[in-house]
């Protein structure tokens, strides 16, 4: 068996024995709008209930879902480092799951909504006022 520094050597060998790397923090979690944080705030809230109200312990839920206890409790506080397929799974644990695509539905993206709008009113003045030159040369060439 090769010495412990040995064992995590990454060479020709390949020795690699559970070797854990911790995620960089990501200025998008950091720079997190409120409302956003609130709102995974509230969800982890929701599960944690969820939870409680099917009498799962911490150590039970966390080993269903295929994560540690303290992920677990991450997420249970909202934290955004926490992966989407953690709460999706979670979601799908309480019968939810069918709930998350419709969050992005293109019908309720209010924005892209308000750009189509503002673009067709933009087409419709160009196109207005092209028709409106191409109606005056018309009169011009009939008189």
């Amino acid at each position: 068996m090769p010495s412990l520094p040995e064992l995590y050597k990454l060479d020709q060998n390949h020795y690699i024995d559970k070797l854990y790397v911790m995620s960089k923090n990501s200025p998008a979690l950091e720079e997190m709008p409120p409302a956003a944080a609130q709102a995974l705030r509230v969800l982890g809230e929701n599960l944690a209930i969820a939870r409680v109200r099917r009498r799962e312990s911490q150590r039970a839920w966390a080993k269903r879902i295929g994560v540690s206890v303290p992920t677990l409790i991450r997420m249970e506080r909202g934290d955004p480092g926490v992966g989407a397929g953690i709460y999706a799974t979670v979601l799908w644990l309480i019968g939810r799951a069918g709930a998350l695509p419709g969050l992005a539905a293109p019908g309720e993206d209010r924005g892209a909504l308000e750009s189509d709008v503002r673009s067709a009113m933009e087409r419709r003045a160009v196109r207005s006022a092209a028709s409106a030159e191409a109606r005056l040369g018309r009169k011009k060439n009939k008189s």
